[in-house]
Parts: C-alpha cells; sequence; structure tokens
C-alpha cells in the first residue's frame, strides 16, 4: 500500500467512524448485515437439532445469530465455517425457520400479557397453554386441513387478544395436539423439520419483571415438556444468561435435560479480534487495503464477504499496532494497545463482547477527526482517543441497557458523583437502600429485580455491572463506570 497521506488518514477515519450503526444488530441494514455478521464457529452450535436453549449475556449475540438464520437465511454459509458442528439439513425444502416471538402484532404486547397475567395468575400452566396457542397460530400454513378447518375460530381472532385467544384455545380441546401431533408425523415422512425460534423475551410485560418472569417460565416450560413429544418440530429459545439463571431453571427433570444440553454464547479474543478485523474490511477497500498491509489473510465468502482467517487473537496485532502503535503511552509502562482495548471493555465477569469494542473504534476514530487527524502514518489513532471513547461508550451502554434494565436508571441516580471502590455494606449497600421501595426509573412500576440492597448488590455483580474485589470491596468496570456517573483514580490521561 503507498504512503498514507493526511487526506488518506482522513478519509479512513471517516469510514472507521461509521462502520457499524452503533454496534447493534438491530441498527444493521439489510444490505450490510451480511457484510458485518462474523460467523463463530463455537456459536453454530445453537442449531443442533437437539439444542432448545441459547443462553448468552446482553450483547453477546443472540439477535444477531437469531436474525442471520430466521430471518435471513445464512445457516448454509455459518455452516461452511463450523464443519465440525451438528446441524439440520441445510436445503430451505427439508428445514424451515420460524419466528415465534418477536411476531409483532400477531402477539399481545406488555400491557396485554400484563393484563393476562393479572387475571390468570402467575402459575406457569395459563402461560404455557398462552405459548401452546400461539405456537399453533405460527404453524397455521403448515397444518393440514383437518386442522384449519377445527381451529378455523381460533385463527380468526387477532393476534393481540391473549385471553380471548387463550379461552378460544381452551375451548378447542385436544383438537391443537392432535394437529402438532399430525404435523410432525408428516414433517417425519418427508424428513423434514420446522424450528421456531424465540428472541427478545426480556421485552415481555414491559418494565414489570413479574410478568417478564412468568412468560419466560411459561415458555421455557411449555418446549422441556413437549419437546420429547415432538422430533421434528424443534424450538431455538434465546435467553439471556442472567434471565435463564433465575427465571428458566425451576422445573422437574424435563426441564433439567433441556438446560443441560443448552448452548452458550461466549466470546474469546480470538474472536473478538476476527470479528472487528471482517467489520472494518468490510467497511471499505481503503480499509481492506489497511488491513491488508499488516499481512492479515482474509478469504471472501460468496456470502458472507471478507472473512479474515485468524487462528490466534495474537496475530491481529500488527494490524492494532499499525492502527495506534504499541503502547498506551511513551512505553510498556502504560499498557500494551492490544491488551487494553479489551481489557477496559470487560464487564465484572472478565467478558468482553463485540457491541462495545465496535463502538470504541468509532468513538476515537471520531474524537481523531475532531482533534483534525494529525498523527504520523500509518497511524489513525492514539492512546487518548481511546481514554475519551471509552467515556463515550460507557454512557452509551447504561442507556441502551435500560432498554433491558429498566431500573438501571434509579441506579445510576442512587450512585452518580461517587467515586469507587467501596466498602460494601457502608457505603454501596447503605446507597442504594436510599427511597429502595421507590420508583427505579421513568415510571413509578420501574423496581429492581431484588427486595432489597444486599440482593441487588449481588444481582449487580452477578451481570457484571460490579466487580466483587478480593478484599471484599465492590468495583465497577470501566465499561459502566462513566455511563453509572462514577470516577476512578488513575488511568490514561485524557487529554
Amino acid at each position: 500500500m503507498k504512503a498514507l497521506t493526511h487526506e488518506d488518514q482522513l478519509t479512513l477515519l471517516r469510514q472507521l467512524s461509521g462502520m457499524g450503526s452503533h454496534g447493534r444488530a438491530e441498527g444493521e441494514s439489510e444490505e450490510a448485515f451480511p457484510r458485518t455478521f462474523y460467523p463463530v464457529a463455537e456459536h453454530a452450535r445453537a442449531f443442533d437439532p437437539d439444542v432448545v436453549l441459547i443462553i448468552g449475556p446482553r450483547g453477546s449475540g443472540k439477535t444477531e445469530l437469531f436474525r442471520a438464520v430466521i430471518w435471513r437465511g445464512l445457516l448454509p454459509a455459518i455452516a461452511r465455517h463450523a464443519p465440525t458442528v451438528r446441524l439440520p439439513p441445510l436445503e430451505p425444502a427439508r428445514t424451515t425457520w420460524l419466528s415465534g416471538y418477536p411476531i409483532g402484532a400477531g402477539f399481545p404486547d406488555a400491557r396485554g400479557l400484563r393484563r393476562f397475567v393479572d387475571e390468570k395468575g402467575s402459575s406457569p400452566e395459563p402461560t404455557m397453554e398462552l405459548w401452546f396457542c400461539y405456537l399453533v397460530r405460527s404453524l397455521r400454513d403448515h397444518l393440514d386441513e383437518e386442522a384449519k378447518s377445527s381451529l378455523n375460530w381460533m385463527f380468526s381472532i387477532q393476534g393481540g387478544d391473549a385471553i380471548s385467544n387463550y379461552e378460544a384455545f381452551r375451548r378447542t380441546g385436544d383438537s391443537p395436539l392432535l394437529a402438532l401431533d399430525r404435523l410432525d408425523e408428516k414433517l417425519h415422512r418427508t424428513d423434514s423439520r420446522i424450528f421456531i425460534g424465540y428472541d427478545e423475551l426480556d421485552t415481555l410485560g414491559g418494565a414489570v419483571w413479574e410478568v417478564m418472569n412468568t412468560g419466560i417460565r411459561g415458555l421455557v416450560a411449555f418446549w422441556a415438556t413437549y419437546t420429547r413429544r415432538w422430533r421434528r418440530i424443534r424450538a431455538k429459545i434465546f435467553l439471556r444468561t442472567d434471565l435463564f439463571q433465575r427465571h428458566a431453571t425451576a422445573g422437574g427433570a424435563d426441564l433439567a435435560k433441556l438446560a443441560a444440553n443448552r448452548a452458550e454464547l461466549v466470546w474469546g479474543d480470538r474472536n473478538l479480534y476476527a470479528m472487528l478485523m471482517k467489520r472494518v474490511s468490510n467497511t471499505s477497500e481503503e480499509l481492506h487495503e489497511y488491513c491488508e498491509a499488516t499481512h492479515i489473510k482474509f478469504h471472501e465468502d460468496t456470502e458472507l464477504y471478507l472473512v479474515p482467517d485468524l487462528t490466534r487473537a495474537e496475530q491481529a496485532k500488527p494490524f492494532v499496532d499499525r492502527l495506534v502503535g504499541p503502547y498506551m503511552g511513551a512505553n510498556i509502562k502504560k499498557g500494551l494497545v492490544f491488551r487494553w482495548l479489551l481489557d477496559h471493555i470487560r464487564d465484572g465477569r472478565g467478558h468482553a463482547l463485540p457491541r462495545p469494542l465496535v463502538r470504541l473504534i468509532e468513538e476515537a476514530a471520531r474524537y481523531e477527526l475532531n482533534s483534525g487527524g494529525r498523527i504520523r502514518p500509518p497511524r489513525l489513532l492514539r492512546p487518548v482517543s481511546f481514554r475519551a471513547a471509552l467515556d463515550v461508550v460507557s454512557k452509551e451502554h447504561v442507556t441502551q441497557s435500560t432498554d433491558e434494565w429498566p431500573w438501571l436508571s434509579g441506579l445510576r441516580d442512587r450512585l452518580s458523583d461517587d467515586q469507587v471502590p467501596w466498602d460494601r455494606r457502608q457505603q454501596v449497600e447503605r446507597r442504594i437502600a436510599v427511597n429502595f421501595d421507590g420508583s427505579w426509573g421513568a415510571q413509578p412500576e420501574i423496581r429492581p429485580p431484588t427486595k432489597e440492597p444486599r440482593e441487588l448488590v449481588d444481582y449487580l455483580v452477578e451481570i457484571g455491572v460490579f466487580r466483587a474485589r478480593s478484599d471484599g470491596r465492590i468495583d465497577v468496570p470501566d465499561l459502566f463506570l462513566a455511563g453509572l456517573g462514577l470516577k476512578r483514580k488513575g488511568g490514561v490521561r485524557r487529554r
């Protein structure tokens, strides 16, 4: 590649600053999605026919996987990068992928589901039957004529009316069960399969945790019961790790078997850097040339475009060194950039995830553009740009997290303007206890998922918002620090 001019640097920085829709699968355009999606071989196990539960923390790529396979039909492309994983037949004629949730107007909204739970109670049985009803509705086009006739009245009800659908389902007796039994037998005869995917389950019930809890327990209990009955009608339930641990693990032997065979979405350093390299290289020809100058190999996939060939995370270090330089300061005492990038976006459990990494690069590039982008080529970014970007990423991460943890804004109000680490009992629990029984968000009903401050601290450690130190104090990782309005001494200079 020719020597970079200042204009070349500005062009590359502009491209880096806009290489992803804020790192969110939900924001990627249909055209851009295959270019940005990175096929993690280990994640392909989610589509093993016998796996029902797919577990991962917030931001681990559950929605991206759901979208790639169930909406975009990219499983054949993923299979090319996971040759040892057991998968269903890849031919569309033999394997059908459907969405069971979200399905828009075909399912009740949060208010409708709250009314259902208020009327029917929080025991799992009514919610199991409700999910059964909506499964039948999702499979309507695949049922035989006998089933369509006997269930026609139920199908005539609008999907948003949970109570009417539930009552109609109950009046049909055994017809829904027998209809799906016949469908499963037909699929067996034709060596075909239907998979129904469930994602975004944290939106069930809106901000009311009890309703979401009831909905998740009912769904998991339903499929724990019927997975053994139907061999060709199968579910794929994408569930946040904390919701699985707290709301989906109570049950009998069937549920234990379902949980034991779950797939977990984990991102190692190699896959994180490979994801980043794929996204950068597919943003523009100029950025691809910039990557190739570090001798990283790519192969071109007919559907997923340029895919980096990384067998170890360290193979991405020449790219990072070219982009920033090796150190976060004048020498190694300030840390290696290659390690710093991931270490400072890890949550309290030590997990680094794709979305914050992408946003860190984007915001660092934006900072350099606003600063004039004057740095000795071929480097594009300075360590100081990452320090500034990290605060932006943290604030954005906390704001976006309130979509799934709406009570997080109440936590921020109770903790902001403080300095970490804290003594657990004397500092953090005492501050959290302030107006604990009051509202924790914009709506009066928003409450934390626990009944007392001590339990909430445990939960925050569990989900990675807090980190328990070996000396018993409570710390907050950089990923949440600025977003919660908190401070810590030391670190890379900001200006």
